[in-house]
């Protein structure tokens, strides 16, 4: 292959970053821009707050949304191992064998270390004992 092969790549990369750059730019020159107070205010659901927030989205809930990240990525890997199933043979199976335990292991090891629970006083860690309180 040449270089004049790539061409019609070449151009259709431009054409693409040319048209990201005139639609910013369009989008910038005849968007209204009058601020007002209810404009530049959070919106959540249509509803107004009344009063802020007391703290922000808990840790717990970025970890879980990165952990179902994580396992999707992996279901997909499974699924991508399904489509070959019967080109990669018994090494094949082997290998997604040692994938999926691991991917088990993985959500035990999640599960066990509470990442995954949302009421932390409900934990039975975390319930005195009768014994201890009396």
């Amino acid at each position: 292959m040449e270089l004049f092969d790539y061409l019609p790549i070449a151009i259709m990369v431009v054409l693409g970053i040319g048209f990201a750059v005139v639609s910013l730019f369009v989008s910038r020159l005849v968007s209204p821009s009058k601020p007002t107070p209810e404009k530049l205010a959070p919106y959540e659901s249509g509803i107004v707050p009344e009063v802020e927030p007391v703290e922000r989205f808990p840790v717990k809930f970025y970890l879980v949304a990165m952990l179902f990240v994580i396992f999707d990525i992996e279901i997909i890997f499974l699924f991508a191992w399904a489509t070959r199933f019967t080109e990669l043979g018994w090494v094949g199976v082997g290998a997604i064998a040692v994938f999926v335990a691991l991917a088990i292991e993985t959500l035990i090891y999640v599960w066990k270390r509470g990442a995954l629970d949302w009421n932390p006083p409900r934990r039975e860690r975390y319930v005195p004992d009768t014994e201890e309180a009396a």
